[in-house]
């Protein structure tokens, strides 16, 4: 069973932060800030709602409303470019490559501070590169090729403000209790999530009264408010050293990337670390059929835009009832017991597609539209709540000293194989035949995509055995990490 965390707009999927001890400004010092932040009457999850803060959440709120294209862009390429399942899943697989090297984010920004600044001056350059994007894609994209290079630009913008916004965080909760770190984190995941929210109930009413260019259009617009909370970021400009110029900077930035590369694959290769982590890429690699799905049901069983939009709704939701089931009842429990029951149990309603697509629902008096959001509905809840151990996992790998930049590496090799499951989902669907109009064979490609998700747990002996409780720093990289 893969949850897919590679989606620019869902959300963000995980923390992938890479600021570095010792590399920060003297403004972005935590101890002036507290008591400045103490001063504030206002307050969202126990954090005020100073100006910083104010611009965290917004950035976060913005990378969850980006979801509003999603439907868009399947659509556009469906029905403007005719494209086939397996194309548009290669697309998709393309555009998610920034999310692979987020580690190399942070060392530029920490290592090259932009006009004078490490924080702010790339947040603004990322707002500005994701509305370029859109507005191309509103306006003169015509190929696939455009398309995904726009894409792509798009993804990128936000894997990089991505990184920025999650080293702010970091920079603030550093001498913080648990709790408050705790109230940060909620913060930055509740924008997120009430973003997506917001985006998932108009994407596909949007879609079917305006069409897809007036979403990308809207969608634009959206980048340019992370370009605009820049400016409430707090932080003193970096000054050149005294007869420093631009070749030496750069001479300063490679040396210090080649360093903490070194670092992280010292850290990589460590036995503990390195078989988790391939159990981690191979559980992310198994194939899917998600976009041989969306063809069956938009052109065979006539779903609309409008229709899709509520679905996606309802799995928003339901992304965070899965969260809730994983802290309630299943944080306590062994990793290997979680993997192995969530996997099995969701290979198993996994093959509940195949009656959507023979039509067996029908027989037992459940219409199309309602077997749909019933299946994605308990799907969404059982993925999220699997995925829920991988971000655990990869956060107690990580050393002292290198938590952030090495779970960042952990979590940029999980999206390698989900980006690897989607190339093989891909691979497969053109291999069964399956195109935008014929279908014979869908139903024995999600059999074998369902199937295959069991490969890799013969692998759970390379997992830690420790109770999950023993780390309890933990939770909070779970809360941010969704």
């Amino acid at each position: 069973m893969v949850i897919s965390v590679l989606d620019p707009g869902a959300g963000k999927g995980e923390m992938l932060t890479t600021n570095t001890d010792g590399e920060t400004s003297s403004s972005e010092k935590p101890v002036p800030r507290k008591h400045k932040y103490r001063m504030s009457a206002v307050k969202c999850f126990g954090v005020d709602l100073s100006p910083d803060n104010v611009a965290v959440a917004m950035v976060y709120f913005v990378q969850g409303v980006l979801g509003l294209a999603r439907l868009a862009v399947n659509f556009y390429l469906k029905d403007d470019l005719h494209l086939d399942p397996a194309e548009t899943a290669v697309i998709s697989g393309f555009s998610a490559l920034p999310w692979l090297i987020k580690p190399l984010y942070g060392f530029i920004s920490d290592s090259v501070p932009l006009f004078g600044y490490r924080r702010r001056s790339y947040l603004v350059l990322s707002g500005l590169l994701g509305a370029l994007s859109w507005s191309l894609m509103a306006t003169i994209v015509e190929s696939k090729y455009d398309t995904a290079f726009c894409i792509l630009l798009g993804s990128l913008s936000v894997a990089f403000s991505d990184v920025v916004v999650d080293s702010m965080v970091v920079e603030r909760a550093r001498g913080e209790s648990q709790s408050m770190s705790g109230s940060l984190q909620s913060l930055c995941w509740g924008s997120s999530a009430f973003g997506g929210i917001v985006s998932s109930y108009f994407s596909g009413s949007l879609v079917d009264a305006y069409g897809v260019r007036f979403v990308f259009g809207i969608t634009a617009l959206l980048p340019l408010i992370t370009s605009a909370v820049a400016v409430l970021v707090k932080e003193q400009p970096v000054l050149p050293a005294r007869g420093q110029n631009l070749s030496s900077s750069s001479l300063n930035f490679f040396q210090s990337s080649k360093q903490n590369i070194s670092q992280l694959w010292d850290a990589v290769k460590l036995p503990n670390v390195l078989l988790p982590t391939l159990f981690i890429f191979l559980w992310q690699a198994t194939p899917h059929s998600d976009s041989a799905m969306f063809y069956f049901t938009t052109n065979k069983l006539g779903f609309t835009p409008e229709f899709l939009g509520r679905v996606k709704l309802v799995t928003s939701v339901a992304s965070l009832l899965g969260v809730g089931l994983y802290n309630g009842f299943l944080k306590n429990v062994q990793l290997q017991k979680i993997f192995l029951v969530t996997t099995v149990i969701g290979s198993a309603l996994g093959m509940t597609q195949v009656f959507l697509v023979t039509g067996l629902n029908r027989k037992f008096g459940i219409s199309d539209e309602w077997f749909a959001v019933g299946d994605s509905l308990i799907l969404t809840v059982l993925g999220q709540a699997s995925f829920m151990p991988v971000l655990v996992l990869a956060a107690r790998l990580c050393p002292e000293g290198m938590e952030a930049t090495l779970f960042a590496t952990l979590m940029s090799i999980s999206n390698g194989g989900s980006v690897l499951g989607g190339l093989i989902g891909a691979g497969l669907t053109q291999l069964f035949g399956v195109t935008r109009d014929k279908f014979d064979n869908l139903a024995s490609l999600i059999i074998l995509c369902n199937l295959s998700s069991l490969l890799p747990l013969p692998l759970l002996g390379l997992l830690p055995r420790d109770n999950p409780d023993a780390n309890k720093e933990t939770e909070d990289l779970e809360m941010k990490s969704n």
